[in-house]
């Protein structure tokens, strides 16, 4: 069974999903556990309930928000793409700094395959632990902003956040 808990922040309410040993498997900011469903692979799906108790997530999310950077690198994720590629590009995301963003082409570098920036962004857009694996750190080429699922002024304020802190 998978437990779910809506927590304030700065950015705004952020839902996480979690299991029975507290990793994260779904997490964005919305109030609606509802939009995270499908975002979890079809092999890690269980029934949801929502708890007030979801083990140190919740916590590790406060201090991140008061200031500690990297409070979140203790969180464990569970990510699941059937892919080999995504599942490295998600680990290699972790390990972008906060205040360091990188741009697509840096991320493809990273992840090993420098010409599939595209396979990159769909790293970015498929990820499913939003502020845990931190696709908010990776910009476009000419330091714009590009996409986020949870909506621009969220990718701003976290990466200005994390340049703050």
């Amino acid at each position: 069974m998978l437990k779910h808990r809506t927590v304030d922040t700065k950015a705004g309410p952020l839902t996480v999903v979690v299991t029975g040993t507290g990793a994260v498997r779904a997490a964005g900011f919305t109030p609606e556990v509802s939009e995270l469903v499908d975002l979890i692979h079809p092999r890690l799906r269980e029934p949801i309930e929502s708890a007030d108790d979801v083990g140190p997530v919740i916590g590790h999310v406060k201090s991140y928000f008061d200031g500690d950077r990297s409070a979140l690198d203790a969180v464990v994720v569970e990510q699941y793409s059937g892919g080999e590629y995504l599942r490295h590009a998600w680990q290699v995301m972790r390990e972008i700094k906060p205040g360091a963003p990188v741009t697509y082409s840096e991320f493809a570098r990273l992840s090993g395959r420098p010409a599939a920036i595209r396979a990159a962004a769909t790293a970015c857009s498929r990820n499913p632990v939003a502020l845990f694996t931190p696709c908010h750190r990776v910009l476009r080429l000419d330091g714009s902003l590009g996409g986020y699922r949870w909506g621009l002024p969220v990718k701003r304020l976290l990466l200005d956040h994390e340049a703050a802190a």
